[in-house]
């Protein structure tokens, strides 16, 4: 085996800190992007593609339950708006959360 194309480069910290800045800064970047996009409060409507992310519902199954008046819905032009106060009360409705909760009598 031949080693003759391996070196070995020592870098001053102070050189190794000036290449890592431009990476940390740019992370520092994202995190802040990151951050606002998953902590915005109050979103009124979901899209169908909020459904099949956070509930797993395919297209046809979210047609479905529209068609069938299981999820209440409004539209703009082509696109389907799904109130979240109402879907969390459809969910609540359709639970069985009462049987796991403490009823303290």
């Amino acid at each position: 085996m031949e080693n003759k194309d391996l070196q070995l480069l020592l870098l001053s910290a102070d050189k190794l800190q000036s290449l890592l800045n431009p990476v940390l800064n740019k992370l520092e970047v994202i995190e802040k992007n990151l951050n606002k996009r998953t902590s915005t409060p109050n979103i009124a409507y979901y899209r169908n593609k909020d459904l099949k992310e956070n509930f797993g519902l395919s297209s046809n199954t979210i047609i479905k339950y529209r068609d069938s008046g299981l999820i209440p819905y409004t539209t703009i032009g082509d696109v389907y708006l799904y109130p979240v106060a109402l879907l969390a009360e459809v969910l609540k409705k359709n639970s069985n959360w009462v049987l796991f909760t403490n009823k303290a009598s």
